[in-house]
């Protein structure tokens, strides 16, 4: 049996939690798909990922827009979900990504996550 995998949400330093903002725009229908494919991470099913830039890692669900969900893998059982958007954002969206991500693992060093 495969041990979980623990999701858990970036928050900044300020309480904002860009990956819930975006996932609460969403359609009913595409949120679900969005949460279909999480709930398979938590089972250890990556599915259609890559490495994009600097320790983060890029979801990609191929429906409406083509969503894009970015993570950062924090030891074996952690998958912490920085932001998302569609495909047409993604440039930005890859660089907002990897700030958080640094921020955390900045945080996490000093033991302020």
């Amino acid at each position: 049996m495969t041990d979980s995998i623990k999701l858990e949400i970036y928050e900044t330093d300020k309480s904002v939690c860009s990956y819930l903002k975006w996932e609460a725009k969403l359609a009913v229908k595409s949120r679900a798909q969005v949460r279909s494919r999480l709930n398979r991470i938590r089972l250890g099913n990556f599915g259609d990922s890559k490495p994009v830039k600097k320790g983060v890692k890029e979801l990609r669900i191929h429906s409406g827009p083509g969503y894009r969900v970015y993570f950062g893998v924090s030891g074996k059982s952690v998958v912490l979900l920085l932001c998302g958007d569609d495909k047409g954002s993604q440039s930005r969206d890859i660089d907002k990504a990897v700030e958080y991500w640094e921020d955390y693992k900045k945080r996490a060093k000093e033991g302020q996550r």
